[in-house]
């Protein structure tokens, strides 16, 4: 039986990242490819959405949750080594990812469709946008992927960020 004997050093280096050309320190962060979704239309329960490029098309699942935003924040002074905290409260939007692995940084049609609990369609929206290259280390390592968001005001305008 062959077994393989890797330096214990060498897998935690990996594991960890590595330094980049330009001397950064590169960390193995993962970076989720693809749409992101935000919808401040409070009747909004379900999504589906539709990401096309040269010709092909895909239809990930868009799955919604609630979100929210921070309603108070308090800190214990201002040095570095000071406590703060901060307290959350549902905003009544909503949010959700579309990964689509394949996703090119390069531009695309999105399709986003939004119904409420009765099935009823309040929003079917064809939006052009460019993903870009997510750099989670900064921009001397290696980028993560392309992403790109497409955000629902509370006024129905949809803005492609």
């Amino acid at each position: 039986m062959w077994r393989s004997v890797v330096p214990l050093g060498l897998l935690l280096a990996t594991a960890c990242g590595a330094r980049s050309d330009a001397g950064a320190v590169c960390t193995g962060i993962g970076v989720p490819v693809g749409i992101g979704v935000d919808v401040a239309l409070p009747d909004v329960v379900a999504a589906e959405i539709e990401v096309c490029w040269d010709g092909a098309c895909v239809r990930p699942p868009l799955e919604l949750f609630p979100s929210s935003r921070v309603a108070g924040t308090t800190c214990a002074g201002t040095a570095p080594d000071d406590v703060c905290a901060a307290r959350s409260e549902p905003s009544g939007g909503k949010h959700g990812f579309a990964s689509v692995p394949e996703l090119p940084a390069e531009p695309v049609v999105v399709t986003l469709r939004l119904s409420d609990q009765s099935g009823t369609r309040v929003l079917d929206e064809r939006i052009s946008l460019t993903p870009a290259m997510v750099l989670p280390n900064g921009p001397d390592c290696p980028s993560g992927g392309p992403q790109a968001g497409v955000s629902i005001t509370s006024d129905g305008v949809t803005v492609a960020r």
